[in-house]
């Protein structure tokens, strides 16, 4: 057995004290959405005042790279200041220490300028003087521009409050004189307020700019400041008209809930029947704007006289009696003369006029009550129908192998089988069946709830609206 050698013996020696090694804390980041405060103020004293309420953006998270956290600061505040006279913005940042962790320190700087870009401001004082230096920007700028209206409503249109007197909606062509210029000191607004959009391009002469202008009178000069705007594309429609789209709108949200939504609305359709363009359309609108959009399109249609004999019709059969009971329930859809009637006269597109339609059926059932089941059957054919794209009523598509030589699984035929007859077919049966049918009654209560809303809301603007004419009359 080999021992381990002892070793001599020799002059007493303190043990060596072992090193401490110390590990930070890993930097777990801060959200940009919990940092970070937008204020919308319209004069230098309002800079820091405790009477100003901060406006809640889109997620400021996805301005931020990967996970949308900001690295290395302790104690972090980020105070924006955007000057909704000129535009122009400035960041207060704060923080208690920084460290350099395993995530490094997020270039703040940076980050806020692809947000802000030119407009950001890095000194204070020089964002301050901005209230006076450029508080003739957007005068000068929208000098040019079209004046499409002036004044305020008169509450006849059912849709908004009564607008202020001060108010003017002023279009430019994105190619004319400054309304590029203006438009970038824009853009930060819309990547903070218009979720998910981009910047329009600036060098296409198609786009416009409806500006929804605050004229102010001062002792010298008025004061100008933008309230909210759209922005329009016009292209070509084979084989000689124009379509409209509209690709961007924004209410500053200190303006919100006042009906200047609907009101900047109602100068877009008036141009586009005035212009007579083929029809509107709205590139992929948000769920609150589609609202206003329809409650909108809803009080057109209920005065529009050629569409209410198909309607009536449309509510004769579906009284008549337990559509729910059927085995086929017709699809309740406008007819095309009266798709045609409201796109040429209105400027309504096709896609947004289904929607309108069962809403004006909704509305025409009286006592509703008495026939929402067999409503609803309607609303759960039209649902079905969005998602398998095609009528459940018509002829089912049967797929059926054809033997041959070139390429044998490319090879079919597709055709239609007559009065539901099955076949031999490779038409696979999907065993979820459950899961789709309950998908299905889930989406079919979404959109009853979205089609109540629109009622109670068109319902009720009437209301205010017949009051409001007797207090006129009065």
């Amino acid at each position: 057995m080999v021992q381990k050698q002892q070793a001599a013996a020799g002059p007493v020696t303190e043990p060596k004290k072992r090193r401490r090694v110390g590990f930070s804390p890993a930097d777990t980041g801060v959200e940009a959405n919990e940092c970070i405060k937008i204020y919308l103020v319209s004069s230098k004293e309002e800079v820091d005042s405790p009477d100003i309420s901060c406006v809640k953006p889109v997620d400021l998270n996805d301005f931020f790279d990967g996970d949308g956290k900001i690295y290395g600061y302790q104690g972090l505040k980020i105070n924006v200041w955007i000057n909704s006279i000129s535009l122009h913005s400035y960041a207060d940042i704060t923080y208690q220490s920084t460290t350099n962790g395993d995530k490094g320190i997020t270039d703040l700087k940076s980050a806020l300028q692809n947000i802000f870009a030119e407009t950001i401001v890095d000194n204070k004082d020089e964002f301050l003087q901005t209230f006076s230096t450029q508080s003739d920007f957007i005068r000068n700028m929208v000098s040019n521009g079209e004046v499409m209206r002036s004044g305020a409503t008169d509450g006849s249109s059912n849709n908004a409050e009564v607008v202020p007197s001060d108010l003017q909606v002023i279009r430019m062509e994105i190619g004319s004189p400054n309304a590029g210029l203006l438009y970038s000191r824009l853009v930060p607004l819309v990547l903070l307020f218009v979720d998910g959009s981009n910047p329009i391009d600036v060098t296409d002469p198609d786009w416009h700019l409806y500006l929804l202008i605050q004229k102010k009178e001062e002792k010298e000069d008025p004061l100008y400041r933008i309230v909210g705007f759209t922005a329009i594309y016009k292209f070509y429609r084979y084989p000689d008209r124009l379509r409209m789209r509209l690709s961007q709108i924004l209410v500053l949200p200190s303006f919100q809930g006042k009906g200047l939504g609907s009101y900047l609305m109602e100068v877009v359709n008036n141009v586009a029947i005035t212009e007579d363009v083929y029809d509107l359309t709205v590139e992929e609108p948000s769920e609150k704007f589609q609202h206003i959009r329809t409650c909108i399109d809803i009080n057109r249609l209920r005065s529009f006289d050629p569409i209410k004999p198909d309607i009536d019709s449309a509510v004769q059969t579906l009284t008549k009696g337990k559509l729910s009971k059927k085995a086929q329930i017709p699809r309740f859809t406008p007819p095309l003369n009266a798709i045609e009637k409201v796109r040429e006269s209105l400027k309504i597109n096709k896609k947004q006029f289904l929607k309108c339609w069962e809403i004006l059926i909704y509305l025409a059932l009286d006592p509703i009550d008495k026939y929402m089941e067999d409503y609803t059957s309607v609303i759960t054919n039209h649902v079905r129908t969005d998602i398998l794209g095609k009528d459940i009523e018509t002829p089912k598509k049967q797929v059926v192998d054809v033997p041959s030589s070139f390429e044998p699984e490319a090879s079919f035929v597709v055709f239609k089988s007559v009065n539901r007859e099955e076949a031999n077919t490779n038409v696979q049966v999907d065993e979820n069946k459950p899961d789709q049918e309950q998908q299905l009654k889930q989406l079919v209560e979404e959109r009853i709830r979205e089609i109540k809303l629109v009622a109670e809301k068109v319902s009720k603007s009437c209301l205010e609206f017949f009051s409001y004419q007797k207090l006129f009359v009065e």
